[in-house]
């Protein structure tokens, strides 16, 4: 409806990096959405905060998120890679706290936390054998920018590390009956056509992990797919059809004042 209020949709971005693989994402998602990109502690304009490497950092990294109540309006999660773990983990949490829940999930690039992961168990790796295993899966800039003692190194390997920490942790929480489980909203996954990290057939899994609706759609593209105009052409009109499907917020409740004679 053209009264509707725009849908905010909460993007998280892969490992090891900022939101910039969002700058295009206003523009092609169409109308009625908002995009926000959501960035973590580390990297960014959050640069000078502590690298977060478990779940407990992540939820104390997005408080007001988290805080979120019905009037502020409808709402969706997008996350890639990395970003979908994040993006699952804090519905499950909005879940358990009986907060208002995003009207779907979008997960790109990213295979179901009971599935094994390429990475799984980088983290400390030594240099040789992560850039080995990166540099296999193509998801190393060129070599100069990867020599030792270079930008690369000092700026973007440990916030890998630290998001591939992450990564463990998450999905170590999702299969735990405590802090995880199937969310009660509908899930859109996305997987790349040539993705080697996340081909397509491991992107099933993730039927298990919702009791709504699970829909997945192919994007042309490896892993980094999330740039390609496609993806927030998908996502916008996902947010658009589950607009109209949600149930509106309930108005604000009415204070009544008593006169004390």
């Amino acid at each position: 409806m053209p009264d509707d209020p725009a849908l905010t949709l909460y993007c998280f971005a892969h490992a090891g990096a900022g939101v910039d693989c969002f700058h295009r994402w206003p523009a092609l998602a169409g109308p009625g959405v908002q995009i926000v990109p959501l960035v973590l502690p580390g990297r960014g304009s959050r640069r000078p905060e502590a690298l977060v490497h478990d779940r407990d950092g992540l939820l104390g990294a997005f408080p007001e998120l988290l805080r979120r109540r019905p009037q502020q309006g409808p709402f969706a999660f997008y996350g890639h890679s990395l970003g979908g773990l994040v993006a699952y983990t804090l519905a499950r949490v909005l879940a358990d706290r009986r907060g208002p829940q995003p009207v779907f999930v979008g997960l790109g690039a990213i295979p179901s936390p009971d599935d094994p992961a390429t990475l799984t168990g980088a983290a400390d790796a030594p240099v040789d054998h992560l850039l080995e295993q990166l540099g296999g899966l193509g998801l190393l800039p060129g070599d100069a920018a990867t020599a030792p003692g270079g930008v690369w190194h000092r700026m973007v390997l440990p916030v890998l590390r630290a998001d591939l920490k992450l990564a463990g942790a998450l999905r170590a929480a999702a299969v735990d009956p405590a802090t995880g489980g199937p969310l009660d909203v509908p899930l859109l996954v996305l997987g790349g056509t040539d993705d080697p990290v996340a081909p397509a057939g491991t992107l099933a899994g993730w039927s298990r992990w919702s009791t709504a609706a699970v829909l997945r759609r192919a994007v042309a593209g490896d892993h980094f797919f999330v740039r390609q105009r496609q993806t927030p052409q998908i996502v916008g009109r996902a947010c658009r059809v589950a607009r109209r499907l949600a149930p509106s917020a309930p108005p604000p409740a009415r204070t009544t004042v008593r006169n004390s004679r």
